[in-house]
């Protein structure tokens, strides 16, 4: 049996990454025609076809897709060897590909990058911030920030802590409309909802006692970002289900005010992710340590 194609699944790998044969070629400084070399002597001895190609777009095949992990996890694994060769020599350097949430990125991430930063003048950080949940392999994405209960995948996930939820609108709507005594009560009031849930127009609500609760809520908002509830949270227009690190501030300040606390509106798991495999780049494996060290704090500190 032959070697694998190393090079020819490097080459796939990078093509996912960039969506096309010129800018995966630019970024491995090689031309176009070996990058359509690689991949039609890896589809040769794959016996598939791994794109669909056209004229304006190149698409992954069933077949390319099913692939991609494979290809992203050789890429990575050899980068991690060359890296694990030179590392007692020099420090961590390169460029770390990174995702988070919107709200959660401004407010933590970029400070504790900052510091990150000041302490590893080779590395450099792609940050993309966004709540939609993107797939990280198909990305190129090295390390993911998500703020869930994760499924079973074969992603690689770290839980750092707890995000706590709070329910909360402004004293004077709660005056005006009543204060909710049990979750049920949310079904007569006007609710902000967060599109990027799967089922955003119903809550689900547990007590320690084990009790649980679901209502199905409207209301004149739905965003996929939650502090863009604030101004409208503030100015007494609903209630909405909000993560601490939005809310917390108007909290203290009064500007908006937690009910229902003996019921959990969904505490979510803070965790790093990252794609399949065992063996990371020594850039992508000193972020990782430095934000676990911080957000497991940050967590601690918001109980």
């Amino acid at each position: 049996m032959k070697l694998p194609d190393f090079e020819a699944w490097a080459v796939f790998a990078a093509v996912v990454e960039h969506r096309s044969f010129s800018a995966a070629a630019d970024a491995l400084s090689v031309s176009k025609a070996t990058v359509s070399k690689a991949i039609s002597r890896l589809e040769a001895r794959l016996g598939t076809t791994l794109f669909h190609r056209t004229s304006r777009r190149l698409t992954l095949t069933d077949s390319g897709r099913a692939l991609a992990d494979h290809a992203q996890r050789i890429r990575a694994e050899g980068e991690a060897a060359e890296e694990a060769a030179f590392e007692s020599a020099s420090a961590p350097a390169g460029l770390v590909r990174m995702a988070a949430p919107l709200t959660f990125g401004i407010k933590h991430l970029g400070p504790l990058l900052a510091e990150f930063l000041g302490d590893h003048p080779g590395i450099q950080i792609d940050l993309r911030l966004s709540d939609a949940r993107i797939d990280i392999v198909a990305e190129g994405v090295d390390v993911a920030i998500r703020i869930a209960e994760l499924p079973d995948s074969s992603l690689r996930a770290r839980r750092l802590g707890a995000v706590t939820a709070h329910i909360v609108a402004a004293p004077a709507y709660f005056d005006k409309h009543g204060r909710p005594r049990h979750p049920a009560d949310l079904s007569g009031h006007a609710c902000f909802t967060y599109a990027n849930l799967a089922n955003p127009d119903v809550w689900r609500f547990r007590r320690a006692g084990g009790e649980e609760a679901s209502v199905r809520v409207q209301g004149p908002l739905r965003t996929d970002n939650g502090e863009a509830m604030l101004p409208a949270l503030r100015a007494g227009l609903g209630v909405a289900v909000l993560p601490g690190f939005i809310v917390d501030q108007d909290i203290a300040a009064g500007r908006l005010e937690a009910v229902l606390a003996e019921w959990s509106a969904g505490a979510a798991g803070l965790h790093l992710v990252t794609p399949p495999g065992t063996l990371r780049p020594a850039r992508v494996e000193t972020l990782i340590a430095f934000l676990s060290d911080r957000l497991r704090r940050l967590c601690a500190d918001a109980h």
